[in-house]
């Protein structure tokens, strides 16, 4: 089967790195979704602004890995493994994945969503709406993920970074309190892989990790000073312009 992408995704995440490992853990993560005119969005999308969620069928087009693997290991395991087919993982036989977001509003040929876990430019290949009738489900059983949760972390601002935050609001004063807390519960997921892990609060600058994530249109630098314990070290809106 071949299929073609109905139409890419502009998200808040122009980098892998930083992006929400599950849909909806950052309430202010924003998505646009733009469709190919060849189908016919402005026909096609009739009806959608009735429901509040949607299903994107989209493609892992950051994947390089090209080797199949059947287990994998997801962050939260801590270096456990897990069959491919029991987790969410990019590296699957076909790179294609599944993510619920919230419709905010549509515009034309466009469609605004929140809370996307997918990087800027992301093929999406069809979008279904989500029905709570019969897809809501609370008696699930969420297997290891649900004994895995993941932990969100104190995040605190150095002084610094509050100044890098006060110029960007200047430049782009339309973002206000949605980009504070865009960049805080993008650092409170701890976005580093685990071998990063483990040098929390160290004194020697030679082992101290200062990570760095690409949000909108600036950098976000932090450090975690213990184990549930982030600072936003300094915050650079070096970036194109927000449109």
């Amino acid at each position: 089967m071949r299929i073609k992408p109905v139409g890419r995704l502009r998200t808040c995440y122009p980098d892998k790195f930083g992006v929400p490992r599950q849909p909806g853990l950052v309430a202010d993560a924003w998505g646009e979704l733009v469709f190919e005119r060849e189908w016919q969005p402005e026909l096609a999308l009739e009806g959608i602004e009735e429901f509040s969620h949607l299903w994107l069928i989209f493609g892992f087009h950051k994947n390089t890995n090209q080797v199949y693997r059947p287990k994998v290991h997801p962050p939260r395991l801590k270096g456990g493994s897990i069959g491919v087919f029991a987790t969410r993982s990019p590296h699957r036989p076909n790179a294609l994945g599944l993510s619920l977001v919230k419709l905010e509003r549509r515009e034309g040929a466009r469609l605004w969503v929140s809370g996307p876990d997918l990087v800027d430019g992301t093929p999406i290949y069809d979008v279904k709406p989500y029905l709570p009738m019969v897809e809501s489900k609370p008696e699930a059983r969420a297997g290891w993920a649900g004994y895995a949760q993941a932990l969100r972390a104190e995040v605190e601002w150095s002084e610094q970074a509050l100044a890098g935050l006060d110029a960007w609001l200047r430049r782009s004063p339309r973002a206000g309190e949605r980009l504070k807390s865009l960049i805080e519960d993008s650092v409170a997921l701890d976005p580093r892989p685990l071998v990063y892990r483990g040098f929390e609060g160290e004194k020697d600058a030679k082992y101290r990790q200062v990570h760095a994530i690409r949000i909108e249109d600036g950098d976000v630098h932090f450090e975690f000073l213990e184990p549930g314990r982030a600072r936003i070290v300094k915050v650079l809106p070096q970036y194109a312009k927000l449109e």
